[in-house]
């Protein structure tokens, strides 16, 4: 998996290429990443949909699918269980906006802005012991500039975190 995602990375970062232009139906994605995160959960948490208010945009499908995974996988892996995970999409301020609010817990605020740099982890045995990469935030941060986007997180220690993908109006 490693390899895989700085191979996703590397990419990324040197495509001097626009993302490929089709209509995503994002609705679609969300229920398809519903089950995935029910799966990869194993019954652990309550996932659900939350407000779902947006249609499809212009981008490429499987870099957006990309990005949006990663937002959902970490959201399940530091998730304790017993919590709460929901995915949104909606228009905030007019942007079509994928979120993942979950009950986890929480990033201190002194490492918000660190978080998508390669590598980067808030608890070095917390995240050894939850299985990422250490490159899924960066490659959610790729994906998102390359379609004039943004990540935006919110987080509170013990109550949890909010990653919204924001893509441009």
């Amino acid at each position: 998996r490693l390899v895989a995602d700085l191979l996703t990375l590397s990419r990324l970062e040197n495509d001097t290429e626009p993302p490929r232009q089709e209509n995503v139906d994002v609705p679609a994605l969300l229920e398809s990443l519903l089950a995935e995160a029910t799966a990869l959960s194993g019954g652990k948490h309550v996932i659900e949909r939350g407000e779902v208010s947006a249609g499809k945009v212009r981008g490429s499908g499987d870099e957006l699918r990309s990005a949006f995974g990663n937002l959902v996988s970490n959201a399940v892996r530091y998730t304790p269980s017993g919590g709460h995970i929901a995915l949104s999409w909606r228009n905030e301020d007019g942007c079509p906006t994928f979120a993942v609010a979950d009950t986890g817990i929480g990033i201190p605020e002194v490492h918000i802005p660190r978080l998508t740099e390669r590598f980067y982890r808030v608890d070095k045995g917390r995240s050894t012991a939850a299985g990422g990469t250490g490159l899924g935030l960066a490659i959610v941060k790729h994906v998102l500039a390359r379609h004039g986007g943004s990540l935006l997180i919110h987080s509170e220690l013990g109550r949890g975190s909010v990653f919204s993908a924001r893509l441009p109006k």
